[in-house]
């Protein structure tokens, strides 16, 4: 045990967030771009691609979801894990509404609104809080840190940077530049996890990662409503819902 504590701290300081840095890269690149086109865009022509692009993350996060939750066996279809969404985002909710995470994530989106000097941007904290939700929330930014940390495999980040990429070009143009600055969130987020990679990585079972993906699945598909009619969910008070559904995947009654 003392061996194989002492070299996961030698993997930790030897650990370099590549993939996380390229992924910071393309969304930062995507927004620079976004902001080009998007200021050639008429008011209605950037109304137009909001709804489109939510219409397309609501799809996404109904795919990913329902992927996890109904599976196909000799012609049988079977339910899972719909009893761990329910608790987990009852419970989940409860917590971050309790700790008001939507509202300190805005005061951070105010912080970085006032040090871009950019004041007179209305959109800027919602595009913000958007971005940061659309392309921080997935199995793919915990997985493909994990595998950047042990592994140096930045295969997963460097596939979800293409994607993050196109996301955030898209939301830059009709959004705005506060879209651009969840290139932030995403390198604290994927860079802790790398680090932290070979202590995470044991309590990723294949049944966390299911139950990650599936209620991950569902935030974003609620990002994807907030863009199309208005801010109806506060995401970022949701976000608990991703811990509590991985610690249910280690009580027996729900395997």
């Amino acid at each position: 045990k003392g061996d194989l504590y002492r070299g996961s701290l030698l993997n930790f300081w030897c650990v370099r967030p590549v993939g996380t840095l390229i992924n910071v890269f393309a969304i930062t690149i995507g927004g620079i771009l976004g902001i080009i086109f998007g200021n050639r865009l008429a008011e209605n022509h950037q109304k137009a691609l909001i709804s489109a692009c939510g219409l397309c993350v609501i799809f996404i996060g109904i795919a990913g979801s329902l992927e996890q939750m109904f599976r196909i066996k000799d012609g049988v279809i079977f339910t899972s894990g719909v009893l761990v969404v329910v608790l987990s985002y009852a419970v989940g909710t409860l917590l971050g509404t309790v700790f008001d995470l939507e509202g300190k994530i805005e005061k951070f989106g105010e912080f970085l609104k006032n040090r871009a000097h950019r004041n007179n941007d209305n959109n800027f904290v919602t595009a913000f809080v958007v971005s940061s939700l659309t392309v921080c929330i997935g199995a793919m930014a915990v997985v493909g840190a994990v595998q950047d940390g042990i592994h140096n495999d930045v295969s997963i980040l460097a596939a979800k940077s293409i994607l993050d990429f196109v996301i955030i070009f898209i939301l830059t143009a009709s959004l705005g530049i506060g879209c651009a600055f969840s290139a932030i969130p995403v390198g604290l987020f994927q860079g802790s996890i790398t680090l932290l990679a070979v202590f995470i990585e044991p309590i990723l079972t294949t049944k966390a990662l299911e139950y990650l993906s599936m209620t991950g699945s569902m935030l974003i598909f609620c990002v994807g409503i907030n863009l199309v009619f208005g801010k109806k969910f506060e995401v970022a008070n949701m976000l608990p819902v991703l811990l509590i559904a991985v610690l249910f995947a280690y009580v027996p009654s729900f395997d």
